[in-house]
């Protein structure tokens, strides 16, 4: 590859062709601020627009200031990073965005972790000189996302994540000048776009722009009602990223103080989600092996690649975009969900409580899952399965506002029955754990041999899509994987063009699944992150007793006393789904 050297803030780079000076400059450790650039490297994502003109460095020879993010870098080029003339114009810049920005950051969702506000900061911008008219828009609430357009800065992060990165197309830049905006098309509400919910154009936004609907409040006035029985079930991702917003290392499991930190914060029972976890593999693994066996006894009406189901964005893309294959994915519900649906018959008829007075809370890594939950199909004469769903940062600025010192808490268990899990659940967060998970349990049930080594390493890793074969006595298994939704989409276009070779195939909406959620910690340009979140994950199941679903005592138990068996008739009541047609749905508003 052809190198080249440059010059900034008289320190000699050396830089292949083709790189930008934002880059550049980072290479050596000189850092230029930024307000619409992110990557997230090892996943090849990069946003590089050169819109908000915070980046700007002076370069010998060019008479105006160019934007490091989008300026590539030459041999022989002399940047001044620094000077008076960048300083003034990069404070001039925020200064400008401020003029037609709220000023309520005492109430904004992202205060403290808004990069305008740092940036103001960081510049010492103490008063706005620019005084004129302000852009005023609707805020937008949908079940998952609120859209405030008036702290928009048009860095336009949230359009190239939607469009670029998860082919989406819910958001664009629409109108020019003054009230250019970004917005679903025609200004429509977001819920009546193809929004999937996935919660990554929140992880983007540098403001407070684009937010998380907050169900925290829902949540202290079911703990407040003395006549509610309310329990809460937490995602394998949570327990790896929930530290982050406590100041500790990324990457650190804290499984034991979440259990003890939400006892604290009110919860009658405690339980994990990694216990449905399990469930879904029995269900999904179930499912999957029928039509293996119906596929190699000649039966030619059986779909093929069977798709997973458990990640609610992903199960919106699908209905959108491809709903003439609606009979392809698993008919199981999400671990969430099946765990609602067990919760509010099985456990509430063991300590006597009605459905309608038990409140299911979730802790999720994800956005999606609150648009999930309030979904009709998952309600019972209106009564929802799960309630409520809180985010892992709603959840860490919950345990703020009680004053409880996480740092300092023991580690404490989940309650039982629920509350039992293997290590093959809680790898559902990563990026192929769940159909790791799913290989496990199948190919002890398909060969009636012991599997001696668990880790199914060939389906690990961060590629955007990724194959492997696994051997299952002699019957290979093509498997394929996608992370983020742009990647589901080309393996899917695959399937429906006929030409698929996998038998069965994963798909998570976010970048690194679960623990890459919506709903996560906001440090989305460190992929550094999310490989310490990952590890993490792989620990736990390493450390676990148990690690095949099929072998949770708490699950045998459940189809001994209640299911019956997997996908029988009492369990497909309870733990299947089906899908909607989304596809000619009209969007524009009327």
């Amino acid at each position: 590859m052809e190198m080249i050297k440059l010059t900034i803030d008289n320190k000699i780079v050396e830089v292949e062709k083709g790189t930008t000076v934002l880059k550049a400059a980072r290479k050596v450790g000189i850092d230029i601020p930024t307000l619409c650039y992110f990557e997230l490297g090892d996943m090849k994502i990069e946003n590089k627009p050169g819109g908000c003109r915070v980046c700007v460095v002076e370069i010998e020879g060019r008479k105006n200031l160019a934007p490091a993010c989008a300026t590539e870098a030459f041999d022989g080029m002399v940047v001044d990073t620094h000077n008076i003339r960048v300083l003034n114009t990069r404070r001039t810049v925020v200064e400008l965005m401020l003029s037609d920005h709220p000023f309520d950051c005492l109430i904004c969702a992202k205060s403290g972790n808004c990069e305008l506000q740092t940036m103001a900061q960081k510049f010492g911008i103490r008063e706005i000189p620019y005084q004129g008219e302000k852009s005023t828009y609707r805020v937008d609430t949908s079940p998952s996302i609120i859209r405030d357009v008036d702290k928009c800065i048009m860095c336009r992060r949230c359009e190239m994540m939607c469009n670029d990165v998860q082919t989406v197309g819910a958001l664009s830049a629409v109108n020019r000048g003054f009230t250019s905006v970004v917005a679903p098309a025609f200004e429509m509400n977001l819920e009546k776009s193809p929004c999937t919910y996935c919660g990554q154009c929140v992880s983007v936004c540098p403001t407070g722009a684009l937010t998380e609907v907050d169900h925290t409040s829902n949540v202290i006035r079911a703990l407040s009602d003395k006549t509610k029985t309310v329990i809460v079930q937490t995602a394998p991702a949570v327990r790896a990223a929930l530290g982050e917003e406590f100041g500790m290392e990324a990457g650190t499991s804290v499984t034991g103080k979440m259990a003890a930190a939400l006892r604290r914060l009110g919860f009658k029972y405690v339980f994990d989600t990694d216990f449905a976890a399990d469930l879904t593999i029995m269900e999904e693994g179930t499912e999957l092996l029928g039509r293996l066996g119906k596929h190699l006894a000649g039966d030619k009406t059986v779909k093929l690649p069977i798709l997973t189901s458990c990640c609610p964005g992903w199960v919106n893309f699908f209905e959108h975009n491809f709903s003439d294959m609606l009979d392809v994915p698993s008919t199981a519900k999400s671990p969430q969900q099946m765990f609602g649906a067990i919760a509010k018959s099985y456990f509430a008829d063991k300590i006597g409580v009605n459905r309608k007075d038990m409140v299911v809370v979730s802790i999720m890594p994800c956005l999606a899952k609150k648009y999930e939950c309030q979904r009709d199909e998952f309600k019972v004469d209106g009564n929802p399965d799960v309630d409520f769903s809180l985010s892992t940062r709603e959840l860490a600025q919950f345990i703020k506002q009680a004053n409880i010192d996480f740092m300092n808490l023991p580690d404490e268990d989940f309650d039982h029955p629920m509350g039992e899990s293997t290590g093959a659940a809680v790898i559902f967060a990563n990026t192929g754990g769940v159909i790791e998970a799913a290989c496990r349990t199948a190919y002890e049930i398909h060969t009636g041999k012991k599997l001696e080594k668990v880790e199914f390493n060939e389906l690990r890793g961060m590629e955007g899509i990724r194959s492997a074969t696994i051997d299952f006595n002699g019957l290979p298994l093509n498997i394929g994987i996608a992370h983020g939704l742009g990647n589901a989409r080309k393996l899917l276009d695959d399937v429906r063009a006929g030409i698929s070779k996998f038998h069965a195939i994963e798909i998570m909406a976010c970048p690194g699944g679960c623990i890459g959620g919506g709903g996560q910690p906001l440090n989305f340009g460190d992929s550094s992150i999310l490989k310490k979140r990952a590890a993490s994950i792989y620990r736990e199941d390493a450390g676990k007793p148990i690690r095949k679903s099929h072998e949770n005592p708490d699950i045998i138990k459940l189809y001994d006393e209640f299911l019956g068996k997997p996908c029988g008739e009492k369990s497909h009541h309870l733990l299947h789904t089906h899908y909607f047609d989304k596809s000619n749905e009209v969007f524009i508003e009327e």
